[in-house]
């Protein structure tokens, strides 16, 4: 899916076709299995703060509060103007539910998407459905971050701040810096701050679950822990 989004389609009624799709799959459908869920579980009565670059809701979906979560990235569920305008963000859910009925499919109680049998759907959609800015008329865009068009709102900024008073209030306490699936795409936002916020204090842990892209500075070797694994399964186990 991640590299169909930068396939270059000839119109935007293509465009929006596939990312329609793309979109209500990974922010309004359910996650597959209940990983977050048992992240919460295990953060009960302890004080906590969640930095992701994670664009799909599941965080605050799982019930994680609002308020101690910082999501880098953007969300699947939020336009904003391409150019951009302003700094203003819209909630999608209503649009994108009505590109993938025009596509031909069903959408279930549960949320499910279901094809027509003959499976007979549609590559695009009603050029009536291109969502376009309501205030300069450009193209609307993904609320991601993926170059320098990318809209930070007071609410984005409302929550860096949280997470800065976050650390300066356990500032030389006991922290543990957990990191779960981060790998080398943009590891300035988690990995690398985890390093050096690890460094700074001898009480301070860095953790890493993941497939992969397991390697830590030789500074900070005595207060890592990397497993190796799945993590819904390493979840489980502890």
């Amino acid at each position: 899916m991640y590299s169909g989004g930068f396939y270059p389609y000839d119109t935007l009624e293509e465009y929006w076709a596939y990312w329609s799709r793309y979109i209500y799959i990974n922010r309004y459908q359910d996650a597959p299995k209940p990983v977050y869920q048992k992240l919460l579980s295990l953060m009960k009565n302890k004080s906590y703060f969640v930095i992701t670059t994670n664009v799909d809701h599941c965080f605050q979906k799982a019930g994680f509060d609002k308020n101690r979560l910082f999501y880098t990235q953007g969300d699947y569920g939020l336009f904003q103007c391409s150019e951009p305008c302003c700094k203003e963000k819209y909630d999608n859910e209503e649009i994108i539910r009505k590109m993938l009925l025009a596509q031909g499919y069903q959408i279930l109680e549960d949320g499910s998407l279901v094809p027509p049998e003959n499976g007979n759907l549609s590559m695009r959609i009603p050029s009536e459905l291109v969502p376009y800015c309501p205030h300069c008329g450009k193209p609307m865009s993904m609320n991601l971050r993926a170059d320098d068009t990318f809209v930070e709102d007071k609410g984005w900024h409302e929550a860096s701040s949280r997470r800065i008073d976050f650390l300066l209030r356990h500032n030389g306490g006991h922290i543990l810096y957990l990191e779960l699936g981060v790998g080398y795409n943009t590891p300035g936002i988690i990995k690398y701050p985890f390093f050096s916020m690890t460094a700074e204090d001898k009480d301070n842990l860095y953790v890493c679950i993941n497939t992969s892209d397991m390697r830590v500075p030789d500074l900070i070797r005595d207060r890592a822990v990397c497993i190796k694994g799945d993590i819904g399964e390493v979840l489980d186990r502890i």
